[in-house]
C-alpha cells in the first residue's frame, strides 16, 4: 500500500535502535505526544474538506479500503476536521516512563512479564519485528479506555436495514468497566483488593428496553493470566437464571446485531487467540472529533440536556461527525482456532491513544463480511464530568454488515469515573439479583 511507512525512514530506524537498546524517554514522548511538533498530512487533506462520492478518488490512500468503497458508493461523506492531541491522564503517561524496559513477552503468545502499568511497549514497531504486531496488541489491551472505571448509560443500539433504512428493532442498555489491576487514576491504586480469582478486567451490560429483553446481562470476568480463558456469564429475565457461556457463544450474533461480544471495544479477548501482525504506519482519516462540535440528534430527550450523534448517510448506518488525519499503525489479528467463523480482522489502531477506530473483518473465505466504526471524542468537548480525565470517549460505533446489507449502530452516554462502577456490579451474584 503506498501510504504505509514502511523501508528506511527515520521512524524505522528510532524501532531498530530501540529494539537493541531498548526504549528510551524520547520514544515515550514521540508515543504520547506525536503531534507536539507537527502533524499529519496527505496531499490536498485539510480542514474543511468534505470528501464523496465525487472526488474521494485522490484520497484513496488516506482512509482504509472498506471506507474507500463506502465513500466510492455514495454512502457516506466524511468532513475533515482539524488534527487535535488527546493527551492521556499524566499518570498513565508515568506510569510507563517508571516501568520503561521491564516488560518482555514469553516464549508464546499470552506471555509477558514484568508489567505493572502504563504503555507496555511505547517504542516505535519495526517492521523486521516478527513480534511487532503482538507488542501493538498488548498495548490496545492495556490502554487508557475509560479510565480505570466507566460506564455507558443510557446506550442505544439500534437494528437497521442498509437498503430501505427501516429501523428494525432498538436495545437501550447501560454497560460497565472496572479494571482489577495496574489501575493508575482512581483509588484503589493500584489495584483492587480482594482480588481472589486475579481478574484483570469486567464488562457488566444490562439491557434497561424493551420489555422482552428487560434485565438481560452479560458479565466478562478477564484473568491477569491471558492464557487463561475469560469467564462470561449471561442471565436471562425470562428465564430468571444465570448460565455460563461457551467459548463459541462470544462469536455469536449478540441479541440478533451485527455484532459479536468478541467484537466489543473492537476486539474483546485474549492475545494469544489470535496471531498478530504489524502491516505498517499510515496517516489516515479517523473519527475523532469534539462531540459538542458535532451535529447532534434530537431523538433522545435526556434530562441534563445532552444530546447523541446524529446519523445518517445510507440507511442512517453512518454517523455525521468530523473525521482528522491521525498516525495509525495497521494491525492484522488471524484466529488461531480454524473454526472461527472469521478469517481476520484488519485494525487501524490510533497511534496515541491504541484505540481501533476502524476494523475490517473478513469471512473465512476471506471476503469482506463487516466494517466497524467507532468514534472518539476529547473528554474536554463532552459531559463535564469527563473534563479533565486523561482518556478518549467513546461517542458512537457503526457495525456494517456490507454481506446482508444489514447495519447495528451505537450512540452513547459515556461517562468515565468509577461512580457508577462499583465492584459489586461484576459478580454473579449481582446478576441474580432480581429485576
Amino acid at each position: 500500500m503506498k501510504r504505509l511507512w514502511m523501508g528506511c525512514s527515520l521512524l524505522a530506524a528510532v524501532a531498530c535502535s530501540s529494539i537493541a537498546f531498548g526504549a528510551t524517554d524520547a520514544d515515550v514522548d514521540r508515543s504520547f505526544f506525536p503531534y507536539r511538533t507537527s502533524v499529519p498530512a496527505f496531499p490536498g487533506v485539510k480542514p474543511g474538506l468534505v470528501i464523496g462520492k465525487d472526488n474521494v478518488e485522490p484520497f484513496r490512500n488516506a482512509v482504509d479500503p472498506a471506507l474507500y468503497q463506502h465513500l466510492k458508493d455514495g454512502w457516506l461523506e466524511i468532513p475533515v476536521g482539524p488534527t487535535t492531541s488527546l493527551d492521556l491522564h499524566p499518570n498513565y503517561v508515568d506510569a510507563t516512563r517508571k516501568n520503561l524496559n521491564k516488560v518482555k513477552l514469553g516464549a508464546q503468545p499470552g506471555e509477558i512479564t514484568g508489567f505493572v502499568a502504563g504503555r507496555p511497549f511505547p517504542e516505535e514497531p519495526d517492521l523486521s519485528d516478527p513480534r511487532a504486531g503482538e507488542k501493538l496488541a498488548w498495548n490496545f489491551k492495556y490502554l487508557i479506555n475509560y479510565g480505570d472505571n466507566g460506564a455507558i448509560t443510557p446506550f442505544y443500539w439500534t437494528f437497521r436495514d442498509l437498503n430501505s433504512g427501516k429501523i428494525e428493532r432498538r436495545l437501550n442498555f447501560s454497560f460497565h468497566f472496572l479494571n482489577y489491576k495496574h489501575r493508575v487514576i482512581e483509588p484503589p491504586l493500584p489495584e483492587v483488593t480482594p482480588n481472589p480469582s486475579q481478574l484483570f478486567r469486567g464488562i457488566y451490560a444490562k439491557v434497561l428496553e424493551p420489555l422482552d429483553v428487560k434485565n438481560t446481562q452479560l458479565l466478562i470476568q478477564r484473568f491477569s493470566d491471558d492464557l487463561k480463558r475469560d469467564d462470561a456469564y449471561l442471565y436471562l429475565g425470562c428465564q430468571r437464571r444465570v448460565r455460563r457461556l461457551a467459548t463459541g457463544q462470544v462469536t455469536d450474533a449478540f441479541l440478533g446485531s451485527d455484532l459479536m461480544v468478541e467484537d466489543f471495544e473492537g476486539y474483546n479477548g485474549r492475545i494469544s487467540d489470535m496471531v498478530w501482525t504489524y502491516k505498517g504506519t499510515a496517516n489516515m482519516l479517523a473519527p475523532f472529533f469534539n462531540h459538542n462540535e458535532q451535529k447532534l440528534s434530537d431523538e433522545f430527550k435526556e434530562p441534563d440536556g445532552y444530546k447523541f450523534i446524529a446519523f445518517g448517510g445510507k440507511g442512517g448506518c453512518f454517523p455525521i461527525v468530523s473525521w482528522q488525519l491521525r498516525k495509525m499503525y495497521v494491525l492484522e489479528a488471524k484466529p488461531v482456532e480454524a473454526g472461527h467463523p472469521i478469517s481476520k480482522r484488519v485494525y487501524y489502531v490510533d497511534s496515541q491513544t491504541f484505540t481501533m477506530s476502524r476494523t475490517l473483518i473478513y469471512d473465512r473465505k476471506g471476503e469482506l463480511w463487516k466494517s466497524f466504526t467507532v468514534g472518539k471524542s476529547l473528554p474536554d468537548h463532552h459531559l463535564p464530568e469527563n473534563k479533565g480525565s486523561g482518556a478518549p470517549v467513546d461517542d458512537f460505533f457503526s457495525m456494517v454488515d456490507v454481506q446482508s446489507r444489514h447495519c447495528t449502530t451505537g450512540q452513547f452516554k459515556a461517562h468515565m469515573g468509577g461512580k457508577l462502577t462499583p465492584v459489586s456490579l461484576f459478580s454473579v451474584q449481582n446478576m441474580r439479583g432480581g429485576d
